[in-house]
């Protein structure tokens, strides 16, 4: 207990020393440039919103259609990524095993490819006479690009590297002697893993189901390479955005504007509590 109460002070006390600490001018004026720069093209979104056609436009039955089916994609690709992104992570972070560095550039390799690239990639492989595709219509009748379930598949393939690296860090970090120590005791592996594993990273976990889920959100270039842009089936917010941008600025702006209140409203409410906060340390 002594110990506990201890690493708890230092965590206080650290908390605190990191809330007094002072940049040096130069890289605090640094700082505030580059908070401007994030603020400044919302900032411009909402100088040019229209608000006066703004229940109009959300009132919308397209409007609607596409948030909903954005939300429902988004939500089934991060709980896809977590199902096969948690394995894959432990896999990283626990076993060496012979190309163990290309299975990890493999698993990240989405997130510096451009999305149409990643979504040609995916047309490639599972499109209807593609590699792998034509067996999945062959043998299965399966068919992925422009569905909804194709839609998932290109944002899961998009999302899930940031779930992975988030996950694996934290593995790498947690305290092996816990453990080993309820291995000692008799508990099996899955036993380990589910109740002794998971719950030492279940910060990092929320964190990166959140992280995927966002980047699944906002997911536009895969998307509509893979799955096209059909409303009501594969249309989601952001496409339909970039369609109304086209015809009418004015509600694209509107239509911006609500996925970007989507996101933000998850991620601050998330953010002290999941995504690093220290308020509760710093009370």
């Amino acid at each position: 207990m002594s110990g506990q109460h201890t690493v708890d002070r230092s965590d206080v006390a650290r908390s605190r020393r990191v809330g007094r600490e002072r940049l040096p001018l130069p890289a605090l004026l640094l700082a505030v440039v580059a908070a401007t720069f994030f603020a400044l093209p919302f900032l411009g979104l909402l100088l040019r919103a229209p608000w006066g056609s703004l229940l109009e436009v959300l009132g919308r039955p397209s409007v609607r259609t596409a948030l909903w089916l954005s939300i429902r994609t988004s939500v089934t690709a991060a709980l896809v990524a977590a199902l096969f992104g948690v394995p894959l992570a432990w896999l990283l972070a626990r076993i060496d095993f012979p190309g163990r560095g290309l299975v990890r550039a493999l698993a990240t390799l989405s997130m510096v490819l451009p999305p149409v690239v990643g979504g040609v990639a995916l047309f490639a492989s599972f499109g209807r006479r593609g590699v792998f595709g034509q067996y999945l219509d062959d043998w299965f009748g399966i068919r992925l690009p422009f569905t909804t379930t194709g839609v998932v598949v290109a944002q899961v393939f998009v999302a899930m590297p940031f779930l992975v690296l988030t996950v694996e860090a934290a593995l790498r970090q947690i305290d092996h002697r816990v453990e080993d120590a309820a291995r000692t005791l008799g508990a099996g592996r899955w036993y380990v893993f589910s109740r002794v594993t998971l719950p030492s990273i279940r910060p990092a976990l929320i964190a990166g189901v959140v992280l995927a889920w966002a980047r699944a959100l906002g997911e536009f270039g895969a998307t509509i390479t893979f799955a096209g842009n059909f409303p009501g089936e594969t249309q989601t917010l952001p496409l339909a955005t970039y369609l109304t941008l086209e015809t009418d600025p004015d509600e694209a702006i509107i239509i911006a504007m609500l996925l970007i209140a989507v996101s933000f409203v998850v991620l601050v409410g998330l953010r002290d509590r999941w995504l690093g906060g220290s308020r509760e340390v710093a009370g």
